[in-house]
């Protein structure tokens, strides 16, 4: 069992900077993935980023260039820095963890962009 819990959402201007935080707890280990979705209602939830155990990333095209996935393996955490926000990225940002075949959710933090 692992639980999530996100923080660091909120709203902004575009052009400005967020930091989400995820916390995992649980069955976890440093070499599990751990990755951010993001999801606009009537829209499917979309991959954001996500990283290995070992610190290799891998970002969405949309947001390449602009957020940086990092983790921390001895607190269990993942960050996702936002910079350059858009109007485009406004959503509602979740924390995944692949476990043994099942897909782990936090409860998801709102990020609005907007002057």
């Amino acid at each position: 069992q692992v639980h999530l819990v996100e923080s660091g959402g909120g709203s902004v201007q575009p052009g400005g900077s967020l930091r989400l935080s995820c916390v995992a707890s649980g069955t976890i280990s440093s070499s599990n993935i751990m990755g951010w979705y993001r999801q606009v209602p009537g829209k499917e939830r979309e991959l954001v980023a996500f990283i290995t155990g070992g610190g290799s990333a891998t970002l969405a095209d949309s947001v390449r260039g602009r957020f940086t996935i990092l983790r921390d393996n001895a607190r269990n955490t993942v960050y996702l820095q936002m910079n350059m926000l858009k109007s485009e990225d406004t959503a509602v940002y979740y924390c995944n963890v692949p476990y043994w075949g099942v897909d782990y959710w936090g409860q998801g933090t709102q990020v609005t962009v907007s002057s």
